[in-house]
């Protein structure tokens, strides 16, 4: 039966916020969760709070069946009594000691076998042959990988990572999301992530945890999360970037039509909706043409004006005048192709299927 990880806690952040954090996750083996939310929300503090380097004010974490904190009870468990594994963002490696040495810190076992159990790990990270380096001799990469296996020469029951990508240079980042997926995968251990990065969300994680206003806002599949936020914070931390006010006027089958000011657009959503609304668009799904489409069944053509293109990469940014501000995400040919400027008439089409709506508060 795999671990669960249970902990409803609150911790000062900073003197004028207060962090609450209530986490219910499966730690079933080789998951991997991400903590997301924007710089200084919290989410170190959080991570902190479960190894037990911080201590909450309030409430309780557990673990399978150990409890690791409890304020009612006086409970606190000592980092190393908890049997997890802490990555730091800036790795604490010793600089002045090697590989082996470094990853040899970190283990309780100082017997024979343990020179084994070091080449064992080594060869579980991809760094055969290179534990007689500095960490200075190491890429970023290479760094990281010693710090994870310092953590795993512990035999941990949970990892915890705190922005395990944020030290590499941009070039390094997207094969390093790449290889630490393919490895926290591999693993039989749970990991929890700590990112602010939608990209390295999307790549890492299982499940996510989103923290907003001071507490977890929402858990869930990273699918389910970004596409289906339950409420505004949620979807401006994962960047949903067209949310409008709506107002529901009829439904049918499924299908809602929602009132923008003078338009109206449809949404396919099997949830009941009360009246008042907000309507979530991403720019990805969001679909340009020079020329109104026939073929519109279920979906929603908008007829607008460009007013702003800015190149991201090798995709172009597009913000529409339809009545409300939408913006749409393109390729730079198709960009090209459609000879886009600031004044040009498109028609903006999205699938009904691509749009979701969040109650608005006290409707």
């Amino acid at each position: 039966m795999a671990a669960r990880l249970v902990a409803s806690f609150t911790r000062q952040h900073s003197p004028a916020v207060r962090i609450r954090a209530d986490l219910e996750l499966d730690a079933g083996e080789s998951r991997v969760t991400v903590l997301f939310g924007p710089s200084g929300s919290g989410k170190t503090t959080i991570l902190r709070c479960l190894a037990g380097l911080d201590r909450p004010q309030s409430g309780f974490i557990r673990f399978a069946d150990e409890i690791w904190f409890d304020a009612a009870t006086g409970v606190h468990r000592p980092p190393q009594h908890r049997r997890l594994a802490y990555v730091a963002q800036d790795y604490g490696l010793f600089p002045h000691l090697t590989v082996e040495q470094n990853i040899r810190f970190g283990m309780d076992d100082r017997s024979a076998g343990a020179s084994d159990k070091v080449l064992a790990v080594l060869r579980t990270v991809h760094l055969d042959g290179m534990g007689g380096r500095l960490p200075t001799q190491l890429s970023g990469g290479e760094r990281q990988r010693v710090a994870l296996a310092r953590a795993l020469a512990r035999d941990p029951r949970l990892i915890l990572l705190d922005e395990p990508l944020a030290a590499l240079d941009l070039p390094l980042r997207d094969p390093m999301r790449q290889e630490l997926r393919r490895f926290l995968r591999s693993l039989d251990v749970p990991s929890l992530v700590v990112t602010h990065d939608r990209i390295d969300a999307l790549t890492l994680g299982d499940q996510m945890a989103v923290l907003a206003g001071g507490y977890i806002r929402q858990v869930g599949t990273v699918p389910e999360v970004f596409s289906r936020p339950n409420d505004v914070a949620v979807a401006a931390s994962v960047g949903v970037e067209t949310v409008i006010a709506g107002e529901v006027e009829d439904s049918a089958d499924g299908l809602w039509t929602v009132r923008i000011g003078a338009l109206r657009i449809r949404v396919a959503q099997l949830a009941v909706v009360p009246r008042s609304v907000f309507v979530c668009i991403r720019a990805e799904d969001v679909t340009l043409e020079i020329e109104p489409r026939r073929d519109v069944s279920a979906r929603n053509q908008l007829n607008g004006r460009v007013t702003a293109l800015q190149a991201e990469g090798g995709v172009v940014r597009v913000t529409v005048d339809c009545g409300f501000s939408l913006s749409a995400l393109i390729t730079r040919p198709a960009c090209d192709e459609l000879r886009l400027k600031e004044g040009s008439t498109v028609a903006a089409v999205i699938k009904a299927t691509a749009i979701h709506l969040i109650p608005r508060a006290g409707q």
